[in-house]
């Protein structure tokens, strides 16, 4: 492999400095480094951060093709400045063996525009009755460490406490997605002022927040790890606030979409700003900045859930829940937390890369930006701004809730490994 010089860069959003790829590795960081026979990338004004780390992706294969494939995922992925991604289990068949696992893991081995981690399901076929064959799953080539029957809650107890002590015993984490089904039945959207003016079904807090004050004490009375998915409201951030107080081991995250919009958008009616958990409200928008901001929120994850254009375009009730997000979650993130002031880059580092990769077990991901270390880089251009045109987007899908958003910053570059998948915004 080639050498590659980033030259001028401001690493982690600091002073300039340049940038050695030697092969796989970075072999140098520090001022007027000599190109030689490198290959030049002028980075003046850029931003080089660790490749980003998406823990919770829907990449849709096996079985719903038509939404996405591993492929045009981790070619979304590449664009969005992501180099490695861990795939949801709510798959056709569901991952909840090692032969489903193993296949997901092949195929983005298969395709090389990132690293792919299955997730792998913590009940069997999603139906929250027996558990999944995990260790097994642990055990395969895949080395699955995540757990998650994410877009269905493990609303059993006793299966969630199960799950619990399983995956402790190989470090592993069970990621939930925390929605008590019963509060929820016939819900379109949150519960609040809006859905009583709409007349839509409505989602209330407590659903989520209910199952989180559950499984955190249930973590810490198996004393093992537990994740929660798309937190999306401030009584959420209140409990886990609570539960790291008392030093129960829980992380959360929560997406770019519940950073930035809000359920008053549902008035529309277009069923892109449909998704579970649903938009909330401002309150609960301001509140998820601050806890992603101090750190009660750990990291963030773009949910990216691809949907073919009949499964949103169509009456608002009958259409699918979910957006894409990888292409835009970085631009989201500059927006609401760096522009804010609440978050400097090297925070971003930490919230997008360095976190989830290590909630995540992701060897080689989430490294620093420094000699010796594997060279997964994202280069972006903070000063662009750009209307958002899902028709340029490299997923399958184009369910974006941002179509005609100005949004702030653009990746230029993506390295996986020394190798550029991105260059110049151009997939390789």
């Amino acid at each position: 492999m080639s050498k590659i010089l980033i030259r001028g860069a401001r690493v982690l959003g600091g002073d300039p400095q340049d940038v050695l790829i030697d092969g796989e590795t970075i072999a140098q960081v520090g001022e007027s480094l000599e190109a030689g026979d490198a290959t030049v990338v002028e980075a003046e004004g850029k931003v080089l951060l660790p490749g980003l780390v998406d823990l919770h992706t829907h990449l849709r294969e096996p079985g719903r093709e038509d939404s996405e494939t591993v492929l045009t995922g981790t070619r979304a992925a590449a664009s969005g400045g992501f180099t490695a991604v861990f795939a949801m289990a709510n798959t056709f068949p569901v991952a909840d063996t090692a032969g489903v696992v193993e296949q997901v893991w092949r195929l983005g081995k298969e395709h090389g525009y990132c690293d792919v981690q299955p997730i792998g399901a913590v009940t069997v076929g999603l139906e929250g009755k027996k558990l999944a064959e995990l260790g097994a799953m642990h055990d395969s080539a895949a080395g699955v460490t995540v757990f998650s029957d994410d877009g269905k809650c493990v609303d059993d107890a006793v299966i969630m406490r199960r799950a619990l002590e399983y995956v402790k015993a190989f470090g592993g984490v069970v990621a939930q997605h925390a929605q008590e089904p019963r509060l929820t039945e016939g819900a379109q959207m949150n519960e609040g002022v809006v859905s009583a003016e709409l007349g839509l079904g409505g989602w209330p807090a407590v659903a989520e927040e209910s199952i989180i004050a559950r499984d955190v004490l249930l973590a810490e009375h198996v004393g093992s790890r537990v994740h929660i998915c798309h937190l999306s409201t401030a009584g959420s951030v209140e409990i886990v606030r609570w539960a790291k107080s008392r030093g129960i081991d829980v992380t959360a995250e929560v997406t770019p979409h519940h950073l930035l919009l809000t359920d008053e958008l549902v008035r529309t009616y277009d069923p892109v700003y449909k998704v579970n958990p649903p938009l909330r409200t401002e309150r609960d928008v301001m509140a998820l900045r601050e806890a992603l901001a101090d750190g009660t929120i750990d990291i963030v994850a773009t949910d990216h859930a691809p949907h073919p254009h009949e499964d949103k375009d169509c009456e608002w009730a009958a259409a699918a829940m979910g957006m894409v997000g990888l292409e835009t979650a970085l631009s989201v993130v500059q927006q609401t937390m760096v522009e804010t002031g609440l978050l400097t880059w090297e925070g971003v580092a930490d919230r997008m890369s360095f976190a989830p990769a290590r909630i995540g077990r992701a060897e080689g991901h989430g490294r620093p930006v420094s000699a010796g270390e594997p060279a997964n880089l994202t280069l972006l251009d903070p000063a662009y701004r750009g209307t958002v045109d899902p028709a340029g987007f490299a997923s399958r899908s184009r369910n974006t809730p941002y179509e005609g958003r100005e949004l702030p910053g653009r990746v230029t570059h993506t390295f996986l490994r020394g190798r550029a998948t991105l260059t110049d915004g151009k997939l390789a």
